[in-house]
């Protein structure tokens, strides 16, 4: 908890002198008027982090990575209910194949121990909530400037953590140095450098794409959790994991919208 409300925070402190100078009237008009959609995406970040870091102290890396990363089988299926979106049949085929590795992968967690299938959990649930995220983003950012939605939803996340923090009584210092520096490194470099490329995105693709620009994380994060952590993945995690990709594979390389709604890519805006 409190390396998620930390990293939010620094981020938005980052953020909010710059977003009031440059985009002040646009961060008000934002809050007043689409605060029913704003807010609740900056709960919902704030839950993907919360779970997301949680999990890595009760799962491996490739584990929670893999789990976390399932979001887009969720926004296709989320778009398909919510957006009237119609989806070619391989689309669900991807996801019912995701839904295989992800079990096995919970397999895998429950054989190692009850800790390890509790950190699988939660790190499906941050994928549950960073889907409904992106979601959210999607429809506000065809409106609402980069600079002025992070702002207002990074901030929102960091007031929401902090004061889990406050409720929980999770203490706000006595940790290592180097847990600072690492903390600072999260908010500067994923948050205001990688969440903020994918809030960019939102404006010209769908988030079931967007998504996808996360899949790659696995793989890097489970090489730097065996070289530096020396934490190997077991056999079950390995084949769930090759069964979520798999999945994914279908649903986006021969799924997708199908072709009557297909729209191409328009604007080259960069706000």
């Amino acid at each position: 908890m409190a390396i998620a409300a930390y990293r939010l925070l620094i981020a938005s402190l980052v953020l909010l002198p710059y977003g009031l100078a440059r985009s002040r009237s646009e961060i008000l008009n934002l809050i007043r008027e689409e605060w029913r959609w704003v807010l609740p995406a900056g709960g919902f970040l704030a839950l993907h982090f919360a779970l997301w870091i949680a999990s890595l102290s009760r799962t491996t890396v490739a584990s929670s990575v893999v789990l976390v990363t399932a979001s887009p089988v969720f926004v296709a299926a989320a778009s398909y209910v919510l957006f009237k979106e119609r989806l070619r049949r391989e689309t669900f085929l991807g996801i019912a194949v995701c839904a295989a590795g992800a079990l096995l992968i919970g397999y895998g967690g429950w054989s190692i121990g009850g800790d390890a299938l509790s950190g699988n959990v939660l790190a499906l649930l941050a994928a549950l909530a960073m889907a409904a995220y992106l979601l959210i983003g999607r429809r506000v950012r065809r409106r609402a400037s980069l600079l002025a939605y992070s702002t207002v939803v990074f901030s929102t996340a960091a007031v929401l953590l902090l004061g889990a923090m406050c409720a929980w009584r999770i203490p706000f210092s006595g940790y290592s140095p180097m847990t600072y520096a690492m903390v600072i490194l999260l908010a500067l470099v994923p948050q205001l450098l990688g969440h903020m490329s994918l809030n960019w995105a939102l404006r010209f693709l769908p988030a079931t794409m967007v998504t996808v620009a996360v899949l790659g994380e696995p793989v890097g994060a489970s090489a730097l959790a065996f070289v530096v952590l020396g934490e190997p993945p077991t056999v079950l995690e390995v084949l769930g994991a090759m069964l979520i990709f798999l999945g994914i594979g279908i649903a986006f390389a021969r799924g997708g919208l199908a072709s009557d709604q297909a729209t191409p890519l328009t604007g080259t805006d960069l706000s």
